[in-house]
């Protein structure tokens, strides 16, 4: 017989066998639905992560003064230090905070493609708003930035428009408004906040701009803010000591090492520290929270593998067990097959062409079945509809690995019967 002859064959029995083979389809879809169901909702996890990451920071990092412990005696006249031998050592610059040069240089002098930086300064808690009668507890936390601070703090506008360069070089009296501060203010006509003038602590400012909400985090709000240009707070609210901090976004978040890098060595020269000497600030980056959750992640998906092997395993062992009682079921077809000529090759090859079919048809289901339920947990997440292209293909491959081991014994069987005896069987 032909290959094409046994193939049709082979159709042609597992059509006509429906229960049966509706049975052995349905629990090898299970498994490969288990599998291909969980790894579709990872991948919508992962792809909302990183949405959620970037927005966050995790593509960035930030530059600030690295704060140290003073010893009895390191605030000397002369500049001198004590070492613990009693000798008079010369003191570095170590405890110096970032100024506004040094974060203006630095902002200059980075080029790393694709890269946004700025400049930001805490403006401190504590500040009181006012617009007409009506005046904020003194709660309001000020921050302080340039027309990059948006972008890199993950701000959106809800009404009005951002800072200008030449507003914030310029030291202009402009503000943001966040969400909590202008509701107060206007209600829920908050465009018309835009282009009025309030005042914060008493020092007249325009309103360019709401942000939308960001809501709260454990228990306290990121709304009740607002936003001023760092060249205007330093002539309004400077304080003594105060330490800048530099923030920097990358467009993909492998090249954060890099630009890290790149970042530091410029800084370290900025700052004046040899080459013996320790960096006196510090570079701080947000994937230790990524890298936590995509482990955990990692970890759910080799459970959903071994769900998914320990139920193919079981699937397998049906659907040895149902093509064992098939062949008993028809040794006289497998007798009559050997009478008219077909050979013990022949009769092998169509039990193994039946337990594939079987176990593809169950993985094509179970494909179907993994990626609409993986992707209704995509709809909950607001993500883009899933498909995981590798799994589809693996759960192919391992369906069918899984019907050549089923169907291997079955075939042999088939194919060692006497013809005699198998017509003569009752």
């Amino acid at each position: 017989m032909k290959f094409n002859d046994i193939l049709l064959l082979a159709f042609r029995t597992v059509r006509s066998n429906k229960l049966r083979t509706g049975l052995t389809v349905t629990i090898i879809a299970f498994g490969i639905m288990a599998l291909v169901g969980i790894i579709t909702a990872i991948k919508a996890m992962n792809q909302k992560f990183t949405e959620s990451f970037s927005s966050m920071g995790a593509n960035g990092f930030t530059i600030r003064f690295k704060e140290r412990n003073t010893n009895f005696g390191s605030n000397r006249a002369d500049g001198l230090t004590v070492s613990k031998k009693g000798k008079k050592e010369k003191q570095s610059n170590l405890n110096k905070v970032i100024t506004k040069e040094e974060a203006q240089y630095f902002i200059s002098h980075y080029h790393f493609p694709g890269a946004v930086a700025g400049i930001s300064v805490f403006g401190g808690g504590g500040n009181v708003f006012s617009f007409n009668a009506k005046k904020t507890n003194p709660n309001v936390t000020l921050l302080v930035g340039d027309e990059k601070y948006l972008y890199l703090n993950s701000f959106k506008l809800a009404y009005g428009r951002n800072f200008t360069s030449g507003e914030i070089t310029g030291g202009q009296n402009t503000c943001l408004l966040g969400l909590d501060v202008a509701k107060l203010f206007f209600g829920e006509a908050l465009e018309k906040g835009v282009n009025t003038t309030i005042r914060i602590n008493n020092i007249p400012y325009k309103v360019l701009g709401i942000l939308e909400g960001k809501g709260s985090t454990f228990g306290f709000s990121r709304d009740n803010i607002a936003i001023i240009g760092y060249e205007n707070w330093n002539r309004n609210f400077s304080k003594p000591n105060a330490s800048y901090m530099l923030a920097v976004k990358v467009n993909d978040i492998k090249q954060l090492d890099a630009a890290m890098g790149e970042a530091e060595s410029l800084f370290r020269s900025v700052r004046k520290n040899n080459s013996t000497e320790e960096s006196n600030f510090i570079l701080d980056k947000s994937d230790s929270t990524v890298q936590t959750l995509m482990n955990v992640l990692r970890y759910i998906r080799w459970a959903a593998i071994v769900i998914g092997i320990i139920t193919l395993l079981g699937a397998a062992i049906g659907l040895m067990n149902i093509m064992l009682v098939a062949v008993s079921e028809r040794t006289k077809e497998v007798g009559l097959v050997k009478a008219l000529g077909g050979k013990k090759q022949s009769v092998k090859i169509q039990f193994l062409l039946e337990a594939i079919i079987i176990s593809i048809l169950g993985a094509l289901l179970g494909i179907i079945l993994g990626i609409i339920v993986g992707n209704m947990f995509s709809l909950v997440l607001s993500t883009g509809f899933v498909v995981p292209w590798d799994w589809v293909l693996y759960g192919i491959v391992i369906c069918t690995i899984v019907g050549l081991a089923a169907g291997i014994y079955p075939a042999l069987k088939a194919g060692r019967l006497n013809p005699i005896d198998a017509l003569r069987y009752e």
